[in-house]
């Protein structure tokens, strides 16, 4: 008898984790959630965020279009398995600015919260660079 709930165990986990791997791509293949926003003086665009680190996000812009892509990682915990790997590790978006923006990437900015977001600022006033992110500290 336990040898049958064992193999049911182990089919179960198998089709969960083949599950979750399959959602896990599905996320990679969307593109991130964001915001466009837009002040007097610059643009604003928020994408969602979660899960990542200052040093896993690239952030370029170029011609009107900011690009993000996120490589996140999975903590592992002591004493538990991973069954469902249900996470995206890869993720990218991008959002163009309106095809009358006048916008420059000096003093462009990133910010990356602590709630998981990230905040793309670029100053109105034209040309194309990557642009640098920082962490929000405590």
């Amino acid at each position: 008898m336990s040898r049958l709930v064992e193999t049911g165990r182990s089919a179960l986990r198998s089709a969960l984790e083949r599950v979750g791997r399959g959602w896990g791509r599905v996320q990679e293949r969307r593109p991130l959630s964001t915001d466009l926003l837009e002040s007097d003086d610059a643009y604003l665009v928020v994408f969602d965020a979660p899960g990542v680190r200052g040093e896993d996000v690239d952030v370029t812009f170029l011609d009107r279009t900011v690009e993000v892509n996120l490589e996140r990682f999975r903590d592992f915990y002591d004493g538990y398995d991973l069954v469902f790997p249900g996470r995206g590790v890869s993720l990218s978006g991008s959002v163009t600015l309106p095809r009358d923006a006048d916008v420059t990437p000096e003093g462009a900015n990133a910010t990356l919260t602590r709630n998981g977001t990230l905040h793309v600022e670029i100053p109105k006033r034209g040309g194309s660079s990557d642009v640098d992110v920082v962490e929000e500290n405590d």
